[in-house]
């Protein structure tokens, strides 16, 4: 009898202890399928760590209308099959709410894919190809990053002001980024002849050093006056490194079209000194521009890493911000309701006001254009990382495609002139 009356004991305390448990587990469950390994890693690592100080400061301050925020991330390795699989691991057995991250398009793309069909919200954190945004744009799925037609646009002002009429050659990574950058870098520089402006594509992702040295080598061959690399993360990195080997660097202007801290760090700072490139932002950004939030978060970051943020731990902080945002101004995590409020809304937060634009879900923003610092500027600085000197800043609305563009590309893909609804809504 005794021992009945003590095994009923523990089975109410364990009850209780349950019941407590689940009352103390108020959380939401946030997806983030990022490059842990692969060719992308240094992005993914950035991603990583503002993810954890965004998640942080959001759980210190109460969270998503009062739940904790518990991330559930995933190695994408760079890989569109793989993050297939990861992405709805994500959602069929964690429920997850929303889903971010990438530094590839074409895992950005695979990821918006599963996710329209599951309709959950994806934020696309590092996804540069046009296509992400235009031909395979979805409603469920936002791009907090600029796009490729943008950041060529906006240094194709700068291009063509210094090298007008000079000759090109592009290195490209084979793929949905390399082959929207390329294309869109050649048309709004004039150097759509391929015969007078050549180039070679490389694979993705598993190129070669050897590959990238074969593409240069053919580049050195047709004598350009402008280098386009096309390349991302550690390709790029090795490319640059292979170039200023082979005396290319001190022949040519090498340009990169999209470019991070993170790849100008794997590079280093002599082989960076004079490239040009096109970022959506830097650290540096709001201490010229003296945006306060900005200012803040670098600070906050260095603090907790002994180091400066890069533009892709930028965007992951912003989007988990952003989410925060819209699903307290909604009212809920509903996917749809979250959608509405998202779209047309401007926001703030490390740099002057974005805007998530309705038809697209494109984020319209400010590009900065940026040369490698010399040498001893750079290694001058606290961390070793004072890799950009900002050139100029061009508003986004000025260098993104209007609505009757995208509609037209839309219309050419075979797609309709409008985002479609999500997975069981009519």
């Amino acid at each position: 009898m005794r021992c009945s009356c003590k095994i009923i004991y523990i089975i109410i305390v364990l009850i209780l202890l349950a019941i407590n448990l689940s009352f103390g587990e108020e959380i939401i469950r946030i997806g983030l399928n990022y490059p842990k390994t692969g060719p992308y890693e240094v992005q993914g690592m950035e991603q990583w760590r503002a993810t954890r100080l965004a998640v942080k400061e959001i759980n210190d301050a109460g969270g998503i209308l009062g739940k904790k925020i518990e991330i559930i991330w995933r190695d994408s390795q760079s890989r569109a099959g793989l993050t297939t699989k990861n992405v709805r691991e994500l959602i069929d057995q964690y429920n997850v709410t929303m889903v971010f991250g990438g530094s590839s398009s074409g895992v950005a793309i695979a990821a918006a894919n599963v996710c329209q069909e599951k309709g959950i919200l994806f934020f696309g954190t590092l996804t540069y190809s046009t296509a992400t945004t235009g031909t395979d744009a979805h409603r469920n799925s936002f791009r907090e990053c600029y796009n490729s037609w943008m950041g060529a646009k906006a240094i194709a002002s700068y291009l063509n002001r210094k090298y007008s009429q000079k000759k090109y050659f592009y290195i490209t990574a084979d793929y949905t980024w390399g082959w929207t950058t390329e294309d869109s870098v050649r048309t709004f520089t004039g150097t759509t002849d391929t015969s007078r402006h050549k180039g070679v594509l490389t694979p993705f992702p598993s190129a070669s050093r050897n590959d990238f040295k074969k593409a240069l080598e053919t580049a050195k061959r047709n004598n350009p006056d402008v280098l386009v690399v096309v390349l991302f993360g550690y390709d790029m990195a090795i490319t640059l490194k292979l170039a200023k080997n082979l005396g290319i660097k001190d022949d040519m202007q090498i340009i990169v079209p999209n470019i991070t801290l993170g790849m100008a760090e794997s590079a280093g700072p002599d082989t960076m000194e004079g490239v040009v490139g096109a970022l959506p932002w830097c650290w540096k950004v709001p201490y010229k521009y003296y945006y306060k939030k900005g200012k803040e978060f670098v600070e906050k970051y260095a603090k907790e890493y002994n180091r400066y943020p890069s533009c892709s731990g930028g965007s992951a902080y912003t989007i988990l911000y952003e989410y925060k945002a819209a699903v307290e101004r909604a009212g809920s995590f509903d996917t749809g309701k979250v959608i509405k409020v998202l779209e047309g809304h401007t926001y703030s937060l490390l740099k002057d006001e974005q805007t998530w634009r309705d038809f697209d879900h494109q984020s319209i923003q400010t590009v900065y254009i940026v040369k490698g610092n010399p040498v001893d500027e750079v290694l001058k600085d606290k961390y070793q990382l004072d890799y950009f000197k900002i050139l100029r800043s061009v508003p986004g609305i000025q260098v993104v495609r209007t609505r009757e563009e995208w509609n037209k590309v839309r219309i050419k893909a075979g797609k309709p002139d409008f985002l479609e609804s999500l997975s069981g809504e009519e």
